[in-house]
C-alpha cells in the first residue's frame, strides 16, 4: 500500500505593509471625503429648498433630503473612524455594506419622491431652477454611492485586495487588466477609478471602459443606469422644458 500524507496547512502569510497601508490611506482620504462631499451636498440642497420655499407634493418637505443626506455622514464617519480596526475586514465590510445598502434605499426614495411630484398636479408648480437643482444632486450623489459600492464590491474590497496574498478574481476588468503591458507598475484600481466607472455609467447608461464580470457587479450597474435614466431623462428633460 502506497502510504499519502495530508499536504501541510496553509499558513496565511501576514499582509504586504505597503499595500495594507495603501488601503487605510484609500479609506481615509479618498473615500470619506467622497461620502461627506455627497452627504454636503444634499445639505445644500435642503438649506436651497428651504430658502426658496420649493415644495414636493405640495408640501415644503425640504427636510427629506436632510434625512437622504444621515446616510452618508455615517459612511464617511465610519470610513474615517474605523481605520484602527480595518484589520478586522469582515465586520468592517458588513457595516459599510449595511450604509451603502441604506443610501442606496434613501436615494431611490429622493428619485421617486421626485418623479412623483413632477407628474402630480403639484408639479406644475416646480420651477426648471429646482428641477434641476434637485436632480442633479440626486444625480452626483448616486454616482458616488455606487462609485463607492463598487470599491466596496472588488475581489471582496479595499482590505481583502490589500490582504490577498494571490491574484483574485475580479468582478471588474479594467482596461489595465486586458492589457497589462500599458500599465504601470503596481498598478491597482483605486476609488477613482471606480467613480469614473460609476459615472459614466450613470451617463451612458451603459458600462464604458471597465466591464462587470459577475453577476453583483451586473445587478449594481444596471440599477445605477436605472435610477439614472430616471433622473436625466424626467426630471432634467422637463427641466429644460420649463426653462
Amino acid at each position: 500500500m502506497v502510504e499519502t500524507t495530508a499536504p501541510p496547512e496553509q499558513t496565511a502569510r501576514p499582509p504586504d505593509p505597503d499595500r495594507f497601508a495603501a488601503a487605510v490611506r484609500e479609506a481615509r482620504d479618498d473615500a470619506a471625503p467622497f461620502a461627506l462631499v455627497a452627504a454636503l451636498i444634499l445639505v445644500a440642497l435642503a438649506l436651497v429648498s428651504m430658502q426658496a420655499n420649493w415644495d414636493l407634493l405640495g408640501h415644503p418637505l425640504w427636510w427629506m433630503w436632510l434625512v437622504v443626506a444621515v446616510p452618508y455622514g455615517l459612511l464617511s464617519g465610519t470610513l474615517l473612524l474605523g481605520l484602527s480596526r480595518l484589520i478586522r475586514h469582515n465586520r468592517r465590510r458588513e457595516i459599510v455594506i449595511s450604509l451603502l445598502s441604506l443610501v442606496w434605499v434613501f436615494t431611490v426614495l429622493g428619485v421617486v419622491l421626485l418623479v412623483i411630484s413632477l407628474v402630480a398636479r403639484s408639479g406644475a408648480q416646480m420651477t426648471g431652477r429646482q428641477l434641476l437643482c434637485s436632480g442633479g444632486a440626486l444625480w452626483i450623489t448616486d454616482a458616488v454611492a455606487f462609485g463607492l459600492a463598487f470599491w466596496e464590491l472588488d475581489c471582496g474590497g479595499p482590505v481583502a485586495r490589500a490582504l490577498a496574498t494571490a491574484p483574485r478574481k475580479p468582478d471588474f476588468q479594467f482596461p489595465q487588466d486586458e492589457n497589462p503591458q500599458l500599465a504601470r507598475e503596481g498598478w491597482a484600481p483605486r476609488l477613482l477609478d471606480y467613480f469614473y466607472v460609476s459615472l459614466t455609467n450613470s451617463i451612458a447608461f451603459s458600462p464604458t471602459d471597465a466591464m462587470p464580470l459577475t453577476r453583483p457587479a451586473k445587478v449594481l450597474m444596471a440599477a445605477e443606469s436605472t435610477l439614472a435614466a430616471t433622473t436625466i431623462l424626467l426630471v432634467a428633460a422637463r427641466a429644460v422644458n420649463i426653462l
